[in-house]
């Protein structure tokens, strides 16, 4: 199946920013691209009504389609294929013809529906080729003496008239069993035709497809002759955030797709050169860090922070995955860092103590990377930002009694805070980065030196604040504004507003 490569171009970009960080990165399509496409395949037993009595048979049935199409838009399922399974016990009566091959044309209705609209089509003329009738105790599948038989062939289209979750289920299965002898001639009689129906209580779903209508923007391009589609409507606020599993189903969905693959990898993946993709960006994040010793939190930002999207981008159509690496710096009167705060705790629980923190950026720029995986519908994606960060602590005052920390009281060396956010993209939900929305982590905060102007505080303010051992229990949580880009300087999100932090 081909994608339209002016559809693929309006497929909506995908960016990200966060936390004490930022985190930004774009799905743009590459003519090799099989995001728009998803193997499909579901599992069903049938009841098969054989010489020898009622049989149960597995089928599965497989499909490449697109995730999405537009009203109207004619279908057309490929790498069409029906496995069935015949047990021995069906396949008895064709050792009683003295056959030494059996092949079968299989005929499938599957129900197409969006809605409350349904209509069956028929694929029919699916041919499996012959294949040697098992000996006893051999042969395919889990039991001994069972025959897989796959039909393939060219199935007819389908659109769908109006928008909505569109849905193909099989249904009705016809065979038509033909059995030949050792010299290839038919058996006596020569065939057995089989009409199936599904076992009920089962979940027949092959495939979901989003099918939108002309005026939506992610619609496939216009056929000559066609208007085009209307302009970009203003994005609207992505739903509540994904359940704690989001992860785990990305980590699922990837490796299920991986070790189907191990045998043959293909030609994948595909690096796509940072020069056609790169671009920058501006946004603001704002939130709150705990101080888990403390009891407390305070305050970050709002952060003004200059974005380079694309530094490498990696389409690996085998195995389902789109995997974007970009990178930020903070941006604070001309210094990486994000703006002082100044917070109040009560140390060891009831001293009141007030200082300013700084959190400079040191080393290389803060590391983005973002995961999508493209083999299901709702495009599911994990950001990570990882930035090295040094905390500074002046203008302390214990119990309202300055104390001289000196100027150079900080961590004794950078620490690691991790972000992390999960996210949809059909329907939208949970942290989508054009949106913007909120990225968690924890941190585990070093020791502390250089604290003290006349006597060593070092120890004081490493047991007041430090992380014990290496446990990251200081929790973030950052809310990103949407992205200024700079390919739309004119666009709504121009020049990049503050956000309103979330506890």
């Amino acid at each position: 199946m081909t994608v339209d490569a002016r559809a693929a171009a309006r497929r909506p970009i995908h960016w990200a920013v966060g936390g004490a960080l930022v985190v930004a990165t774009a799905l743009v399509p590459s003519a090799e691209s099989a995001a728009a496409e998803q193997k499909s395949e579901v599992s069903l037993r049938y009841t098969c009504p054989f010489p020898s009595g009622p049989e149960e048979v597995d089928v599965v049935v497989s499909a490449v389609l697109p995730t999405s199409a537009r009203t109207g838009e004619e279908i057309r399922p490929a790498q069409v294929a029906v496995e069935v399974t015949l047990p021995p016990t069906a396949l008895a009566r064709f050792a009683g013809l003295d056959a030494a091959t059996l092949s079968a044309v299989a005929r499938l209705t599957v129900r197409n529906t969006v809605g409350d609209r349904s209509a069956d089509a028929s694929w029919q003329d699916l041919t499996a080729p012959p294949a040697d009738l098992p000996a006893p105790g051999e042969g395919d599948g889990q039991e001994p003496g069972a025959l897989t038989l796959t039909a393939t062939g060219d199935v007819p289209t389908v659109a769908f008239g109006s928008p909505g979750r569109a849905t193909l289920a099989p249904d009705a299965l016809a065979l038509a069993l033909t059995s030949l002898t050792e010299s290839g001639e038919p058996t006596t009689p020569p065939g057995l035709d089989v009409a199936c129906a599904p076992a009920p209580g089962q979940e027949p779903e092959l495939a979901a497809i989003a099918i939108r209508g002309d005026q939506d923007p992610t619609a496939p391009a216009p056929r000559p002759g066609e208007s085009d589609p209307a302009p970009d409507p203003t994005p609207t606020r992505p739903a509540e955030g994904l359940p704690p599993t989001a992860r785990e189903k990305i980590d699922a969905l990837t490796e299920k797709r991986r070790e189907a693959l191990e045998d043959d990898p293909g030609s994948c993946p595909i690096e796509i050169p940072p020069e056609w993709v790169m671009t920058t960006a501006e946004t603001y994040a704002a939130g709150y860090a705990n101080a888990a010793k403390l009891h407390g939190a305070a305050a970050l930002g709002p952060a003004f922070m200059k974005v380079v999207l694309n530094k490498r981008y990696i389409n690996d159509s085998c195995a389902s995955t789109v995997d974007v690496s970009s990178e930020v710096n903070f941006d604070y009167e001309g210094k990486r860092q994000l703006p002082p705060t100044k917070a109040t705790f009560l140390s060891y629980g009831f001293m009141p103590t007030t200082a300013t923190m700084t959190l400079e950026q040191v080393g290389p720029p803060a590391a983005i990377h973002t995961h999508t995986v493209t083999n299901t519908p709702t495009y599911p994606e994990e950001t990570t930002v990882t930035a090295q960060l040094v905390m500074r602590l002046s203008d302390v005052e214990v119990n309202g009694v300055p104390l001289d920390v000196g100027p150079d009281c900080r961590t004794e060396r950078p620490f690691e805070q991790v972000l992390k956010g999960y996210g949809q993209s059909y329907p939208p939900a949970g942290y989508l980065v054009a949106y913007g929305g909120t990225l968690t982590g924890y941190a585990h905060i070093p020791p502390f030196e250089g604290c003290g102007a006349t006597e060593d505080l070092d120890p004081i303010f490493t047991s007041a604040i430090s992380s014990p051992g290496k446990k990251a229990d200081n929790y973030t949580k950052m809310t990103q504004a949407p992205l200024c880009v700079a390919t739309n300087p004119e666009g709504p999100d121009c020049p990049p507003r503050v956000p309103d932090p979330e506890r």
